[in-house]
């Protein structure tokens, strides 16, 4: 079994992992339509990464008993937050780049 650390290591490691969280986390719950929507990604890791973070404790599998079968996921509680504590890396890397522009700007270095 993975350490803790090792497993937010794989998670955060891996852009297919980190796609389909915040995939996941702003609507697409559907396996088709997460393929669609995550440019580039094979159904073959789609399964993969889906069953790693279902194994991770972040995502939550639910089955509907309908004809044809509906699956959908949703992110845990642990989910949520790794997604929050992404979503501020994203922004500040946003603010740094903006910053590093401005900077370049400033000093005539373009």
């Amino acid at each position: 079994m993975h350490s803790n650390s090792r497993k937010l290591e794989n998670v955060l490691g891996c852009k297919w992992s980190v796609s389909v969280l915040l995939a996941v986390n702003n609507g697409v719950i559907r396996p088709g339509a997460l393929e669609k929507h995550i440019n580039g990604i094979s159904k073959k890791v789609l399964s993969e990464r889906l069953r790693k973070l279902m194994a991770y404790g972040l995502l939550e599998k639910h089955t509907f008993p309908e004809v044809p079968p509906r699956t959908e996921y949703s992110t845990t509680p642990l989910g949520q937050k790794l997604i929050d504590i992404i979503q501020q890396i994203q922004s500040l890397n946003t603010e740094l780049e903006a910053d590093s522009i401005h900077n370049i700007e400033e000093n005539n270095l373009v």
